[in-house]
């Protein structure tokens, strides 16, 4: 059974990380916080650990990635509305981060994705709560429509 998820990122910058996180409604974990990492608690059992790029190189023998020329992996969380999907949005560009891509509304799902300051790509969505239940295809055809 998993019991919590930590995702690592790393950052050339853990201040601007921190700043930018907070600014996202998140809080910090000072306990797992140090000159090298910050642990960011999006909620109970879901942190994300940013991690400098030279304390995260101590993790694996490859390379890491930059991610503001390249992506290695898009951290996806769903919200509970359209509106609040907006909001982390606006929260996200406020706090310094930038809109990677206009919104993606395809009626029984909608999501918006924004980049941290060092370029790590996040989307939040929303999907209507029958379409999670039975499948997009079915919610489309219950809709008249095709996904």
């Amino acid at each position: 059974m998993v019991t919590s998820i930590f995702v690592n990122l790393p950052t050339s910058d853990l201040d601007r990380s921190k700043a930018f996180f907070t600014g996202l409604g998140w809080t910090i974990n000072p306990m797992f916080t140090d000159e090298n990492a910050i642990c960011v608690v999006i909620e109970e059992n879901l942190y994300l650990m940013v991690l400098t790029r030279e304390f995260f190189s101590t993790f694996t023998d490859k390379p890491i990635v930059d991610p503001s020329t390249a992506l290695q992996v898009e951290t996806a969380f769903s919200r509970d509305s359209r509106e609040e999907v907006d909001a982390i949005l606006e929260k996200a560009v406020a706090a310094g981060g930038t809109e990677h891509r206009e919104a993606q509304d395809y009626g029984f799902m909608y999501a918006r994705d924004f980049e941290d300051p060092d370029g790590n790509l996040f989307s939040a969505l929303w999907m209507d709560p029958v379409a999670a239940e039975i499948g997009p295809e079915a919610f489309m055809a219950q809709q008249g429509q095709s996904v």
